[in-house]
């Protein structure tokens, strides 16, 4: 059994789904969902957390990304197609976005490495 360390910083989920990556509005513009760990809570599980507060979408963090300064990006599989009730963000500041279409979006560039090693051709 191992123990899974505690995220710091900032978590961003990066949830991609049939080319197309899942973005919110931010006061900035567009980016990935993104929140802050609760105690103890690993930053698989707070990608996860934050993207069902956030959007309603249900998603299983599955792989961290090389972090970058207080910042980590974790990978998160979609686990159904619709959001549940409940969301805090109404629809129009949640949008799927194709892989190829998102040079307007804050992305860091640990991100942009891994969409463009998974854009479909």
């Amino acid at each position: 059994m191992t123990l899974e360390r505690a995220a710091a910083g900032t978590v961003e989920a990066v949830v991609g789904y049939d080319g197309r990556l899942l973005l919110v509005r931010r006061p900035d513009g567009w980016g990935l969902p993104s929140g802050t760990p609760e105690p103890a809570e690993t930053a698989e599980a707070t990608a996860a957390r934050v993207v069902h507060e956030l959007t309603g979408y249900l998603v299983d963090g599955s792989q961290t990304l090389e972090p970058e300064d207080t910042v980590s990006a974790v990978v998160c599989q979609l686990l159904a197609e619709a959001p549940s009730d409940g969301a805090r963000l109404p629809p129009e500041e949640i949008r799927w976005t194709p892989f190829t279409d998102t040079a307007d979006a804050a992305l860091s560039a640990v991100v942009r490495n891994y969409l463009a090693g998974h854009t479909p051709v």
